[in-house]
This record gives C-alpha cells, sequence and structure tokens, in this order.
C-alpha cells in the first residue's frame, strides 16, 4: 500500500513513517495540499495521511477535480475532539491522534483501505483453484478470473499478486464499470495538459501507476469496442499513449481480468474483440458459486462472525448448529458479499453465545433459507436474468417464441395470444427459425402451419 504523508503532522513524520512501514506501506511525503495534488498526479497514492491543520476540504476538491479519488485520514497532536469533528467534516475518514499508536494506525491503515482480505478457502471446489492459481502466480501470464458477482474474484486478484514476483510493486485495482466511458480512456492511460476541457496538468494512468507491478482490471465485460482497442496494443507492444500525448510510454505490467459474463458470448454478440480474450485469457480461473461451496460456506461464517463480533465490541460467537443448516439450505444469489452482510447483522442481533437461525436474515428483516414460494420465484427470476447475459435480443426473443410454443403444444394462436404479438408476425418468425434450419415444432393436427 501506498501512503503519502501531506504536511509536517505536528513533527511526528518519522514515528508515523516506521510504524506505517513496518506495516507494509510504502511512504512518500509532501509539505502542502498543492505539492500533494501534484504527487498523486504524478505517481498516485492509496491513501492520505494529511496534518488536521491543513485545508482538508481544498484538498479532497483539488483532487476530485481532476477525478483523483484517494481516502484521506487527518492525523493532529493530542486527542482534540474540535479538531477531529472538523476534520470528518471536510471529508477524512479517521482521525488519529498524534504521536501515534502503532495498533490505531495498523487498524486505520486496514480498515480505510480494506486490505485485510483474507482467501478464506475450505472446499475442495475452491481448493482446485487456488491450486491453479499459485501454479501460475509466478508468471507474468495474463489470467482471467470469471464468475458470478461477489464471488471473491477481487481477493483472488490480490492473492496472485502476493504470490507473484511483482508483490512488492504496486497493486491497481480499476472498475471499469464504474467510471463513464468517456472518463476511462484517461483513467487507465492518463492524459497531457490540455488535453481536453479541465485536463490542467499532466497525470499519469493506472497502467503507469502499476508499473512494475499488477493491474487488475475489474468487469472488463463493460470497456467499449474502442478502448479495447487501444488495450490490445498496449499488452501487444508494452506502450500506452496518454490522451493528447505526442509520443508512447513504455509500462511493465501483468494485467488481471475480471467478469461476471460469459465473454465468448460477449465476442458472438460483436461486444468483445475476440483478439482481446486471446490475450487476456492466456489462463482462467473460474470461481465457483457459494452455493456450490458448502464447506467455504461454513468456514466463511464463521470467519466473518469472528470478525465483526470484534468490531462492534462483542464477546466471540459461533454459529449454532440450526444457523449452520440455515445458512447451507439458502442460494446466496449475492455469494460472499451478501453472505458477510448477513453474519454482520446476525452479530448485532444475537445477545446469546451461538448464533442461531432467528438471527440470519435477509435486509429486510426476513428470514433467510425458507423455500417458499415467493423466495423460488425470486431465485428463479436471478438466474433467468443471469442466463440472459451477454446474449442477443433476438436469441432471447427467438428461445421465448420456441419455448412458448412447445408449452403451447404447437398450437400458434394459443400462442401468439400468450407472447402479445399477431399470429401474423409470429407465423413470418417461425418461417424465419425454418429457413436458418431451426426445429419448428409442428402445429397440432387441423391447424394450419
Amino acid at each position: 500500500m501506498r501512503l503519502l504523508i501531506v504536511g509536517t503532522l505536528g513533527g511526528q513524520i518519522s514515528a508515523a513513517t516506521k510504524i506505517a512501514m513496518e506495516h507494509g506501506a510504502k511512504v512518500a511525503h509532501v509539505d502542502t495540499i498543492e505539492q500533494a495534488t501534484i504527487a498523486l498526479r504524478a505517481r498516485g497514492a492509496d491513501l492520505l495521511m494529511v496534518d488536521a491543520r491543513l485545508d482538508i476540504e481544498a484538498l479532497i476538491a483539488a483532487n476530485e477535480a481532476e477525478r483523483i479519488i484517494v481516502p484521506v485520514v487527518a492525523a493532529g497532536v493530542g486527542i482534540d475532539p474540535m479538531a477531529a469533528a472538523r476534520a470528518i467534516r471536510q471529508g477524512a475518514r479517521e482521525y488519529i491522534s498524534l504521536p501515534p499508536d502503532p495498533e490505531l494506525i495498523a487498524a486505520v491503515l486496514a480498515a480505510v483501505c480494506d486490505d485485510e482480505r483474507p482467501l478464506i478457502v475450505a472446499d475442495p471446489a475452491m481448493k482446485q483453484v487456488l491450486a491453479l492459481a499459485d501454479q501460475i502466480a509466478g508468471s507474468d501470464a495474463s489470467i482471467m478470473i470469471t464468475g458470478e458477482s461477489g464471488v471473491g474474484k477481487e481477493v483472488l486478484a490480490r492473492y496472485v499478486h502476493k504470490k507473484s514476483k511483482r508483490k512488492d510493486k504496486p497493486f491497481i485495482a480499476v472498475n471499469c464499470a464504474a467510471i463513464p466511458e468517456h472518463l476511462l480512456e484517461s483513467e487507465l492511460f492518463g492524459h497531457e495538459k490540455g488535453a481536453f476541457t479541465g485536463a490542467i496538468a499532466r497525470r499519469i494512468g493506472k497502467f503507469e501507476e502499476a508499473d512494475g507491478g499488477t493491474l487488475l482490471l475489474d468487469e472488463i465485460s463493460e470497456m467499449d469496442l474502442r478502448l479495447q482497442s487501444k488495450l490490445l496494443r498496449a499488452l501487444q507492444e508494452r506502450v500506452i499513449d496518454r490522451v493528447g500525448g505526442s509520443k508512447p510510454v513504455p509500462v511493465n505490467i501483468r494485467i488481471l481480468a475480471t467478469s461476471n459474463r460469459d465473454l465468448t458470448q460477449s465476442v458472438r454478440a460483436g461486444e468483445f474483440r475476440e483478439d482481446l480474450l486471446y490475450r487476456l485469457n492466456v489462463v482462467n480461473l473460474r470461481i465457483p458459486p457459494l452455493r456450490e461451496r458448502k464447506d467455504d460456506l461454513a468456514a466463511l461464517s464463521a470467519f466473518f462472525i469472528d470478525k465483526y463480533a470484534r468490531a462492534n465490541g462483542r464477546p466471540a460467537r459461533r454459529l449454532s448448529e440450526a444457523g449452520l443448516q440455515q445458512v447451507l439450505a439458502h442460494t446466496w444469489p449475492g455469494n460472499v458479499r451478501e453472505l458477510e452482510n448477513a453474519m454482520h447483522r446476525a452479530i448485532l442481533l444475537t445477545n446469546s453465545e451461538a448464533v442461531g437461525a432467528e438471527a440470519i436474515r435477509a435486509p429486510d428483516g426476513a428470514p433467510v433459507g425458507k423455500r417458499d414460494a415467493t423466495g423460488e420465484a425470486i431465485e428463479a427470476a436471478q438466474v433467468a436474468a443471469r442466463n440472459l447475459v451477454g446474449r442477443t435480443v433476438a436469441e432471447v426473443e427467438q428461445d421465448l417464441i420456441l419455448e412458448t410454443l412447445t408449452h403451447c403444444l404447437g398450437n400458434r394462436t394459443h400462442a401468439a395470444h400468450i407472447l402479445g404479438i399477431s399470429i401474423r408476425t409470429l407465423r413470418n418468425k417461425l418461417k424465419l427459425y425454418g429457413d436458418e434450419g431451426v426445429r419448428i415444432p409442428p402445429p397440432p393436427t387441423g391447424q394450419a402451419a
């Protein structure tokens, strides 16, 4: 993790730097908020520790004006409630009193940057994935990590980085789905001063921030085709072009990518470049959904119960047998993310030594794991929605028409009524499918085709 200290910290810079470095942080220092923004443009950072006497609000505003989003913790001499409140109002995540307490700084570094993401693996299916990850981590091969939303794709990517020969270099993650399309190019490749309105200075992109280390392109399926071409060139030639730049910039990085879609379907639909997929998918690590990893359900539940008991100042808890059975019965469509939230809620709702079934609830307060008609309908809808991702409208329409016709035993009139289209439209569609060699359910005896 890269920590940038801003200001004098009341003469405690050396102590804070020493503590942060002992916990694995790489530390740089500047004196003013103007220098902080310049440093962020030039080399980036994962966290800012800012002297509480500086104008934190102005620093955050200057960063955001250039789309630089970095969490801030304020630091001030002594326990000063007024200074702490002012810093939080200005946008700081936390306030650290100086001289710094080693355990407090370690906790803040972990909490603000969310570096504490252990990979909990107990299920045989996941152990196979981890064994393959261990085998290829030491190479520079690009890796595609696939799986449903919430299964832990970024956690596995961080694991691969920490096992690689680049582990002492930066790990930079970019969520391609969270950044507007017209800004993603600048975010990835950087820009030169004056490249577009608002580009008041040169800024390096994530490729250059990750130089020597690993760049994770999260949800890469959301990247538009034009930018995919530029990414392909960067992978092939190991150079990038800043927006508005006049000469290529060499980069030395390893690319990891994630997707919750079937990218082969996206290639067929013309939404993803096939040559880019080949470049990225040298090795594929597919993470099974949590409902297929029963042993991981138990291990992860125990981990989250312990984590949130400590975080909320509660006594140590365990999962009761009834609670475990309820966890195993639920399908967890949100995967690890949903399970973590459920265990957090359970800790807050539990007063006994064991977390029982009654405490394991959905966000709306309903118990999880109950197989009522509503729950099954919701699950069916979620499965259906996942099956639609990556397919064209024409493909989905064809399946819907043919399945409806089969359901109606070939009765064209009945099928058209259910589909809400005219019989003429239905017959035209069926003729088109038949001409393409698709098998059409025959009409019942006595009905015209």
